[in-house]
């Protein structure tokens, strides 16, 4: 396996953070890093447009080292990387809709993102007027017996918009095709020329459920690019905010896949820890979603003495009442029924496409950014990183238990050694190019920026977990019974909004 460090240096090196690699190349080396993605010596993290560059994050994993493969495409064009390396398809076929560079040979041209609405084509790049859109023409299906059912994009439940077309054998599904895209607001559009404070407050935004991770992974792509370091007490409230999110998003999690199993009780158990937890960060944070509260050079709220008691009662309390649950749900045999051997997820299919997450976890993909890129405090703490093999519903249930029991871990000692210090530093305006891979709960964020001579954001791009991620929803329903989509759809519970930007 080739060190991704040392193959770069064959391209022309940008000066960066130690942290990471930049480099430009030609279509030739382009190529090859494709290569050793599709054999995966090295795993997909991102790939977007900045014309007239395009950009590839890439992870070597084994070194814990990321690097940023640049190409210049004077022509509007590029070397497909999809085309041998399937995970970047939905990447490609989005930096066409919303930049206009062209990906060469790739197998899969429609449009992503573009759904016909915005008046205009290729708005970052060419802009071009719209002259309307052909309908989108989901993938032909041949063979006896074979039906269509669409669902969505609108949905029963107050819950996004995503549309997803089946074509089923009876009750078997044979194949799903999801249509995303719904969501999108724009959100790199609006990052060019914001200063990074504003910026922060677009990237918490970009899927609510995981504002803080979102904001961890915007600041310190700006602190990286500014070269500065926060104050070490600004890091362990990061950190424990950040535990805070994953252990409120789990709880609801778990209740809501046995609730998609006709196990209302666990739902409604581990809803009531969710609010617990939702009202312990509004009184330390003064908002329940701890909105805002992340910013670039450190936090804006500082927790009190009673804000700290709270928590940590409130640790102990779900300490407490979450055992009992689990052996509930351990012990509830129709429940098992529902969960195991359902939705299987290859782990092969989960290295190929770099899933994160408890969606990697549960079928053996062991990386956590919290291990590989955390920042002080992660490697100060003890945790465990849980994983499991079978890859099914049941798999990511207890990948997220054991989860929700290493975040109290956590948090309790975040608390009992939380410094003392100031929580925010004043972050100068100059360029820069940062880059960031922060843990949420669904897996690792990726924040670039590019910052411009006056500190302002000239570029900026964030990848949800979810972008390699719902592929793979596609791959484990199939074989499955159509009523129990909803069971693994929210299994999985990729984002909407964090992946249509």
């Amino acid at each position: 396996m080739p060190a991704l460090a040392e193959f770069v240096l064959a391209g022309r090196r940008v000066d960066t953070d130690p942290s990471w690699i930049r480099v430009v190349v030609d279509a030739e080396l382009w190529q090859a890093v494709t290569g050793h993605l599709a054999e995966n010596a090295w795993t997909l993290l991102g790939l977007w447009g900045d014309p007239p560059y395009v950009h590839m994050a890439v992870l070597d994993e084994p070194a814990a080292q990321m690097a940023v493969i640049s190409l210049e495409c004077p022509d509007g064009r590029f070397p497909s990387v999809g085309q041998r390396h399937p995970p970047a398809i939905r990447l490609e076929r989005a930096i066409w809709d919303l930049f206009g560079l062209e990906p060469m040979g790739i197998p899969d041209v429609r449009p992503w993102l573009d759904h016909g609405r915005w008046g205009q084509h290729h708005p970052l790049g060419r802009c071009e007027p719209a002259l309307g859109m052909e309908p989108y023409a989901f993938l032909p299906v041949e063979g006896e017996s074979l039906h269509q059912i669409a669902v969505g994009p609108v949905h029963a439940g107050i819950i996004e918009p995503g549309h997803f077309r089946f074509t089923a054998n009876g009750e078997t599904v044979v194949r799903l095709e999801a249509r995303l895209g719904y969501v999108h607001r724009g959100l790199e559009g609006l990052m060019a020329g914001a200063d990074p404070g504003h910026a922060g407050r677009l990237a918490g935004r970009a899927s609510g459920d995981s504002t803080v991770a979102y904001a961890c992974a915007l600041a310190r792509a700006v602190e990286t690019a500014l070269g500065v370091k926060v104050p070490f007490r600004a890091t362990w409230l990061r950190a424990l905010m950040l535990e805070l999110e994953r252990l409120a998003n789990h709880l609801g999690d778990i209740g809501a896949i046995c609730n998609d199993a006709s196990f209302a009780l666990m739902h409604a158990q581990t809803g009531v820890l969710r609010e617990r937890v939702l009202r312990a960060c509004g009184r330390a944070f003064g908002h329940r979603l701890m909105m805002d509260r992340v910013v670039p050079g450190g936090v804006a709220v500082d927790p009190d003495g009673d804000a700290v008691e709270i928590l940590a009662s409130l640790v102990a309390e779900i300490q407490m009442a979450f055992p009992p649950l689990i052996e509930l749900y351990d012990n509830t045999a129709s429940l098992q029924d529902r969960t195991v051997a359902t939705g299987v997820l290859n782990p092969a299919l989960a290295r190929q496409f770099g899933a994160g997450g408890f969606i990697g976890r549960a079928s053996g993909r062991r990386f956590d950014a919290r291990r590989a890129f955390g920042d002080g405090p992660y490697r100060m703490l003890s945790f465990d990183v849980p994983v499991l093999g079978e890859g099914d519903v049941n798999a990511r249930v207890w990948i997220r238990i054991r989860e929700v029991e290493q975040s109290l871990s956590l948090i309790g000692q975040i608390l009992e050694r939380l410094p003392d210090g100031p929580i925010r530093i004043e972050i100068p305006r100059r360029a820069g190019e940062g880059l960031s891979l922060v843990e949420g709960f669904r897996g690792d964020i990726l924040a670039w920026v590019r910052l411009d001579a006056e500190g302002r954001v000239a570029r900026g791009h964030l990848r949800d977990p979810s972008w390699f991620q719902w592929p793979l929803l596609e791959a484990a329903i199939e074989g499955n019974i159509v009523a129990d989509f909803p069971l693994c759809n929210k299994s999985f519970n990729c984002s909407y909004a964090g992946h249509d930007l």
